[in-house]
């Protein structure tokens, strides 16, 4: 795949995660896509198939009251391509984590994506 069509693909499921809209993010991926979440080097969430990847993505609307993730840079690695973000977030509830409601969250974290057939196959987010 191109990386003009890498980086549309992205922006694409982006803007869906952005606005919370779990049916337009799942119209970017492949129906075998695997996802993994990595925090502090410890994976905390992970998929495989969309089936699982939408349930997660579901249960996870209602963590934050707001989200917003921004491109910073973007480069392609053959068949990959490497997204930094900046991440923030409001909490919309307190969580057993010690987040409580309110709280603004900033990150900063990578993103890395695979294709296949025109969609996103793989995606690893690392903060």
């Amino acid at each position: 795949m191109p990386p003009d069509e890498m980086k549309t693909l992205i922006q694409r499921y982006i803007e869906a995660y952005n606005r919370m809209n779990v049916d337009e993010l799942l119209a970017t991926v492949h129906p075998d896509v695997a996802f993994t979440n990595v925090s502090g080097g410890v994976v905390n969430a992970s998929t495989t198939g969309i089936s699982e990847l939408r349930a997660l993505a579901l249960q996870s609307l209602s963590l934050f009251s707001e989200r917003q993730q921004i491109i910073e840079s973007f480069q392609c690695e053959g068949p990959k391509a490497l997204v930094s973000v900046a991440f923030r977030a409001v909490v919309a509830n307190d969580l057993p984590n010690g987040l409580k409601s309110g709280q603004v969250l900033n990150l900063s974290g990578r993103s890395e994506f695979e294709f296949r057939d025109g969609a996103i196959y793989k995606i690893t987010d690392i903060s």
